[in-house]
């Protein structure tokens, strides 16, 4: 009796079985790696944010730090004609004259300007008045340097090496005239304190930059014997 031969199928495949584990696997191979890439864009985007913030406290920090180097001992007329010291600074914030400021397009103005710095809104913001000499509707144009800022403290070192909360010191014979350095400390809620003693010009030549509202020099401009 001859043997007879299986039969032979015409048909080849997964079987459902097999489909349902392959999916199965897939599905989890795909979690993960969505789990993956999900996590690199969150610390991508968590690294953008904090170097944007780092990039915005160094140009706060530069910029009030080149901001005091440049004060200059000219005093201004504020809003109703009463006349404004060259530097008026308390331990929450500080007003100023400062030289250099840019005239690219050679404008009819001078060089000079009167800035602004105080923290509002815990943001350090700087404030810069479109003229010296102010009329009664003259305000600062407010800008945010840094946010999320929680604290402003200013210090002023006078001529005998005193720390001063205020400036200028109370019964000074030259109200015009500045600090030897200023002591800034700025409080962050991501780096801290952030401290910087910025020394300023100690003098100024006569009838230069820092002349004052009526064209004279005020006291103050002559440079010292060991300037000479």
């Amino acid at each position: 009796m001859s043997a007879r031969s299986a039969p032979v199928s015409l048909y080849t495949g997964f079987s459902l079985i097999e489909l349902l584990v392959a999916m199965a696997i897939f599905s989890v191979m795909a979690a993960l790696a969505y789990g993956g890439l999900n996590s690199i864009a969150r610390t991508r985007g968590e690294l953008a944010r904090q170097e944007d913030a780092f990039r915005d406290l160094m140009r706060a920090v530069a910029m009030f730090d080149r901001d005091l180097r440049e004060a200059v001992p000219r005093p201004v007329l504020g809003n109703v004609g009463q006349a404004v010291p060259a530097m008026i600074g308390t331990a929450a914030g500080i007003e100023f004259t400062r030289v250099g400021f840019a005239n690219p397009q050679a404008e009819p103005r001078a060089n000079l300007e009167r800035v602004v710095y105080a923290l509002d809104d815990g943001a350090l913001k700087r404030g810069r008045y479109a003229v010296l000499d102010r009329a009664a509707t003259t305000v600062p144009e407010l800008s945010a340097l840094r946010g999320d800022v929680t604290d402003l403290r200013l210090r002023y070192l006078d001529r005998g090496g005193r720390w001063s909360d205020a400036w200028p010191l109370p019964q000074a014979p030259d109200p015009n005239l500045l600090p030897r350095a200023v002591q800034w400390r700025i409080t962050t809620r991501d780096y801290g304190d952030i401290e910087r003693i910025v020394e300023l010009a100690s003098a100024w030549p006569k009838g230069g930059a820092a002349a004052g509202p009526q064209g004279t020099a005020p006291a103050g401009l002559v440079p010292s014997a060991g300037a000479q």
